[in-house]
């Protein structure tokens, strides 16, 4: 098993009625540049993290031809909402809608004991597939620009920061919940002879950080919480991409909003 993630998919339908063209000449056919590429890439096994902003309807009913075509392509699927996904529904609606082709998360989080597939040999370095054994937790939500960045106005948005930062500590300890349900049901104790080794990641939208990268109540939890990947999208400017660390502290930084990795999955593990 492997884990993919991408971002910032922006469908509109077939044929688009929002063409991503508008916006530079390298989002041409993007939709299906990033299908050839997921087809080639993944299979039902692995898990895919769908980091929001997967469709430009404004409701549910509009977004379900885009929603099918994501969940007609490999893998087990997890998906956040973007700033832009207006359609997205009550969790009760999307399960309906769905059923279990994609799970919706907002300030959820889970664990899941998995087979994940190393490709290099840590010893000898040699290329060869392997497997071991983790413990991957995961979950999130949208998230939120953060305060002193140049577009955050206090008086409207801290309302809605403070908000998403609960959803995250939420989504937190979910996770370590599920994580310690798990160990217990496997007997872990920490004197066990084998400890099943665990990995964190925190799903958001946007960046955890504004955009001087200054710590946030989105860094500080990924600290609290020991998060060791976090996942994000939502920039689409290079200077943007130009200015995202690989790291936050302890936590790896994946962007993968679809330009950034030129249209393709990113593979996360």
């Amino acid at each position: 098993m492997n884990i993919y993630a991408i971002g910032d998919l922006h469908l509109s339908g077939n044929p688009p009625t929002k063409p991503m063209n508008i916006f530079g000449p390298h989002w041409d056919n993007h939709w299906q540049r990033i299908k050839e590429h997921w087809l080639t890439t993944v299979t039902d096994e692995d898990i895919i993290f769908l980091v929001g902003d997967m469709s430009w309807a404004l409701r549910l009913d509009e977004a379900l031809y885009d929603l099918k075509e994501i969940a007609s392509l490999p893998g087990q699927k997890f998906m956040i909402r973007g700033n832009h996904d207006y359609w997205w529904s009550s969790a009760n609606k999307m399960k309906n809608a769905m059923g279990d082709a994609i799970t919706f998360l907002q300030g959820h989080g889970t664990a899941h004991i998995i087979n994940l597939t190393t490709q290099v040999n840590a010893l000898t370095g040699e290329s060869q597939p392997t497997e071991h054994q983790c413990i991957l937790a995961f979950g999130g939500t949208r998230g939120y620009i953060c305060p002193d960045d140049a577009s955050f106005e206090p008086d409207t948005d801290q309302s809605i920061y403070d908000r998403e930062i609960l959803r995250t500590k939420a989504a937190l300890q979910e996770m370590e919940h599920a994580i310690q349900a798990l160990q217990k049901e496997h007997g872990e104790t920490e004197n066990a002879e084998e400890i099943i080794p665990v990995t964190r990641v925190l799903l958001l939208h946007y960046p955890p950080f504004n955009e001087n990268n200054a710590p946030s109540g989105f860094t500080d939890l990924m600290e609290r919480y020991q998060v060791d990947i976090c996942i994000f999208g939502h920039l689409h400017d290079q200077m943007s991409f130009k200015r995202i660390p690989t790291t936050f502290g302890n936590t790896k930084l994946e962007l993968v909003s679809a330009d950034y990795a030129e249209f393709k999955i990113q593979k996360i593990l």
